[in-house]
């Protein structure tokens, strides 16, 4: 009988810690709104007096003007999370705002804390996601379209039309975090020889790409 129980203690703690990370996500709120402590003295991880709080605190303007400089990539990208925003933290959201030269590319990335929803504003977009399979799932989106990918999935997107683009996007994480697949390979200082290996590339074709990505986090 005693072995029967250890079974079933050991199946339902599996059953929970399986749960516990399948279900983990930005922590729900308890209270109303949390503005982060952005004074230079405070401690940042800390809410402000909601006393103290005003509607400026709710409202971000950083994402109305005209893009900004755009990279060799045709991309230009503004996101607005709580680094930027105090005012989303603990709200489980933010937003990028992802303009596109005529041809520009989004080169292939993901945000290993969310799941990501684009909503074209203006332009056709190439764009797609990769899954575990991998299997490509991709379409040309027009104005008024949205296509979501789904959490830690590597996705991309392309301005294919004539004109200039722009995505507006939506994540449920405050801070979702991003990695460039590109960046993330060729400019984090892996070994070599593994990725000679790898991609079957020359050091010097190596050298190449480690230049030209070591400039982009």
């Amino acid at each position: 009988m005693s072995l029967i129980i250890r079974v079933t203690e050991i199946v339902l703690f599996f059953l929970l810690f399986h749960g516990y990370f399948a279900f983990a996500s930005d922590p729900d709120p308890v209270r109303d709104y949390c503005i982060l402590n952005t004074d230079s003295e405070a401690d940042h991880s800390s809410c402000k007096n909601s006393s103290a709080a005003t509607v400026e605190d709710f409202i971000f303007s950083g994402i109305q003007k005209s893009p900004g400089k755009f990279d060799e990539t045709g991309l230009s990208s503004n996101p607005v999370n709580v680094n930027v925003f105090p005012g989303l933290s603990t709200l489980g959201m933010s937003l990028v705002r992802a303009d596109f030269e005529v041809g520009g590319v989004n080169v292939p990335h993901f945000h290993p804390r969310a799941t990501e929803v684009a909503y074209v504003l203006e332009g056709k977009i190439y764009s797609g996601f990769v899954d575990s399979q991998n299997r490509v799932f991709a379409k040309v989106i027009e104005k008024g379209e949205i296509m979501v990918f789904p959490r830690g999935l590597m996705h991309f997107q392309m301005n294919i039309g004539d004109k200039p683009a722009t995505i507006l996007g939506s994540f449920n994480s405050q801070n979702p975090g991003l990695q460039r697949i590109p960046t993330a390979v060729f400019g984090s200082g892996i070994k070599e020889e593994l990725l000679e290996k790898a991609f079957g590339l020359s050091s010097k074709e190596i050298a190449k790409l480690r230049k030209r990505f070591a400039l982009h986090d």
